[in-house]
């Protein structure tokens, strides 16, 4: 495999411009999101001591974006960050749906996760849900953690109105994102796998749901920084919104109801799509306005 660098953090990446999952570009992504010289401090809200150890605003949403890909055989495979609780971490991992109707999960890097991604087509995206259940449903963090960021308290019923569901458990999950931190270090390397999968659009088109909290300046410098190319931040998508059956199934947070709203969404035949729930997608960010802030380049030097 032919790999190349790529940015002022010399992320590797393959031929097809994806960056790799390996331990070198786990340790570039932790100080990249670490760094506030690069965003010229401009992290997002937050409380007093959140960023000591904690990554900008916008990783919330990226941990909390998955993916749907199509297997060959016409399967519909959902792709997430899922909570494993028997030891508290977090993995990337693939669900697909079988003939017979069983949902298995898999972790994404298994060799059975693995074998069902070889020739999969990627479908598009699906915003992360800032409502609803968390997947660590059954966690009790203690005050001490992540600045006193926990994560139950994000856990709500799908009705609920009330801050909650994966945005919010990650916002937890990230005030933590040094070595010794265990959930913290998952939480970077699931979505580092995410990512050598799905590929920078990903990155790119989630990381525009959202035209405040400073994310205009973090996407800009994901590209500086070379954890994602230009073009892949500038691709041209438009979001639909979800309907609401679909969405109440995605507030569950299970991989299972999730993969079932995703065989009720709109895939069209060409290019990627990305589904927003209806009550931020005004705050989408347009290709034109990304274009204005990468050429105005308002980022620091790394």
């Amino acid at each position: 495999m032919q790999l190349s660098e790529r940015g002022t953090y010399k992320f590797e990446v393959i031929g097809d411009g994806n960056v790799v999952s390996t331990p070198s570009n786990l340790e570039k992504l932790r100080a990249l999101f670490l760094d506030k010289t690069i965003i010229n401090n401009a992290l997002g809200p937050g409380d007093p001591g959140d960023f000591d150890n904690g990554a900008w605003h916008i990783l919330c949403h990226l941990a909390a974006g998955c993916a749907v890909m199509k297997r060959p055989s016409g399967e519909v495979m959902w792709v997430e960050i899922s909570h494993f609780p028997a030891v508290d971490i977090y993995t990337a991992t693939v669900t697909v749906e079988c003939p017979s109707e069983d949902v298995t999960t898999f972790p994404l890097d298994s060799v059975e996760g693995r074998a069902l991604l070889e020739g999969a087509n990627l479908l598009g995206f699906v915003e992360g849900s800032s409502l609803g259940h968390i997947s660590a449903r059954s966690v009790k963090d203690s005050p001490d953690k992540f600045n006193n960021n926990l994560r139950q308290d994000y856990e709500q019923d799908v009705e609920s109105l009330k801050d909650g569901g994966r945005v919010w458990e990650h916002w937890c999950s990230v005030r933590d994102i040094r070595p010794g931190n265990a959930i913290g270090t998952s939480v970077l390397k699931a979505y580092l796998n995410m990512v050598a999968v799905c590929g920078g659009r990903f990155v790119g088109i989630v990381a525009r749901g959202r035209s405040e909290y400073d994310h205009p300046i973090q996407l800009a410098a994901l590209v500086k920084s070379g954890f994602i190319s230009e073009r892949e931040a500038l691709v041209e998508v438009f979001p639909i919104i979800i309907p609401r059956e679909a969405e109440l199934l995605i507030y569950i947070a299970s991989p299972r109801e999730c993969i079932t709203a995703a065989k009720s969404l709109a895939w069209p035949a060409s290019g990627l799509s990305y589904h927003m729930f209806a009550r931020r997608v005004d705050k989408w960010n347009p290709k034109q306005c990304v274009q204005e802030v990468l050429q105005g380049r308002n980022v620091a030097n790394a």
